[in-house]
């Protein structure tokens, strides 16, 4: 098999563990977190429901990125702009769905923005 789809397999077999433990409830929303090559995404989701309560991405319109909107720096841009969001929504408290993802780079610079923000997970 080719060396980018065996990524990918392990990536969504990873997904999926993480996706039986990790579920949002109203008082402590799922926050999902998607990175591609070129941006970042994240959503705070209450999963009983199925409502995104807040959302913020690398290309939203504002965003001052200097150089890649792929690279960490864009991603803790990203993490306190969804900290400012998920604290007029009155979101505290959340639970970090890393997607699949390694906590490693892009991921961990965007939580550690995130906690500095003032979100618990």
């Amino acid at each position: 098999m080719d060396k980018q789809k065996q990524k990918a397999v392990r990536r969504t077999r990873r997904r999926i563990g993480i996706r039986k433990r990790v579920s949002g409830t109203p008082m402590r929303p799922r926050m999902s977190v998607y990175r591609s090559l070129n941006h970042f995404y994240v959503q705070v989701i209450d999963d009983l429901s199925g409502n995104t309560l807040a959302s913020a991405s690398s290309r939203d319109k504002g965003m001052k990125i200097d150089g890649n909107s792929g690279a960490s720096g864009a991603a803790e841009q990203v993490g306190n702009v969804i900290a400012e969001r998920a604290k007029a929504a009155g979101i505290t408290k959340v639970v970090l769905d890393r997607g699949g993802y390694k906590f490693h780079g892009r991921v961990k610079a965007f939580a550690d923005a995130a906690r500095k923000g003032g979100l618990e997970f």
